[in-house]
């Protein structure tokens, strides 16, 4: 996880960024202008989500379309739950015939929430190793997976949690993106923990900008995230709207990705919720590369 130095330096650390279909033409809007603040970073690529519904399924291939046409390199998330594994062909083949080769392969959640036991499509994928598998013999240039430093909320044990993600790394998974967390001793120790099971792929931190703190906090208890008592108190009593709480929330992610870059991470996921604001201003403070848009990745 060194980062690279440049004269004797560090070198400022990679960004992706990670987005999700909009609904309406409003969000469409909101989400050109936050692509267009967010290219000039050059990010190693961005992601963009994939629901289990039909219509959010369309909007998502018509945005990975866009951010190609954009010239923005772009991996599209696969997820396992609800679907066939005809389905999956269909889509895997769309995404490779549009010239995708990168993706974020996901078991994905039950109908009812993380409460439910996760049950396979009586056609589909028993899990998400073998979409890993598939994604591979269709030529896919590298495939990302999820990773969970405080372990996945239906992960019996950390040795469960441990041969999940070796699976799907056996599949021939490239890379692991973590769930965001805001305990840095979590990963580290995440890190360390696997490692020591032999498992040697790069493990790239998920980073949560918090826009509105109540709603991270209510994510956080769906998935399983811890949020530390010192980061609730810095949010105590503030108005999300108000621009007091988004200068706590930077301050945050900047204080959490320099810490991070400090203990030898070079390589950030930034969930962004489809907003600029927080990202980019996490961006300049962490020295990332400000440059023309025209200068974004190829695809």
């Amino acid at each position: 996880m060194s980062t690279a130095s440049v004269n004797g330096a560090k070198a400022p650390p990679t960004v992706s960024f990670e987005f999700f279909p909009p609904k309406s033409d409003a969000q469409l809007a909101m989400l050109e202008d936050t692509v267009a603040r967010l290219a000039r970073y050059r990010p190693s690529y961005v992601s963009v989500t994939y629901g289990a519904g039909g219509t959010t399924q369309e909007r998502s291939r018509g945005m990975v379309r866009q951010m190609r046409d954009w010239g923005i390199c772009t991996a599209a998330h696969l997820t396992c739950a609800g679907a066939s594994r005809d389905s999956l062909a269909e889509t895997i083949a769309w995404f490779r015939a549009n010239g995708v080769g990168r993706f974020v392969a996901l078991r994905g959640d039950p109908p009812g929430g993380l409460a439910e036991p996760y049950v396979p499509h009586p056609q589909g994928f028993q899990d998400t190793a073998e979409l890993v598998r598939t994604l591979k013999l269709s030529g896919a240039v590298e495939v990302s997976v999820s990773a969970y430093p405080e372990r996945h909320p239906q992960s019996a044990d950390w040795q469960t949690e441990i041969d999940v993600l070796k699976r799907k790394i056996d599949a021939g998974a490239d890379r692991a993106i973590t769930q965001f967390f805001f305990d840095n001793d979590l990963y580290e120790s995440y890190v360390e923990r696997i490692r020591r099971a032999g498992i040697t792929i790069p493990v790239v931190p998920g980073i949560m900008p918090i826009h509105r703190f109540p709603s991270v906090c209510s994510f956080a208890e769906r998935c399983g995230a811890s949020i530390p008592a010192s980061l609730a108190r810095r949010f105590e009593g503030l108005d999300p709207n108000d621009g007091t709480h988004a200068m706590v929330a930077a301050a945050v992610a900047v204080e959490q990705m320099t810490d991070l870059v400090a203990r030898g991470v070079d390589a950030f996921h930034i969930y962004t919720l489809n907003r600029a604001d927080l990202p980019e201003a996490v961006c300049r403070v962490c020295g990332i590369a400000d440059e023309d848009p025209d200068a974004a990745c190829a695809a």
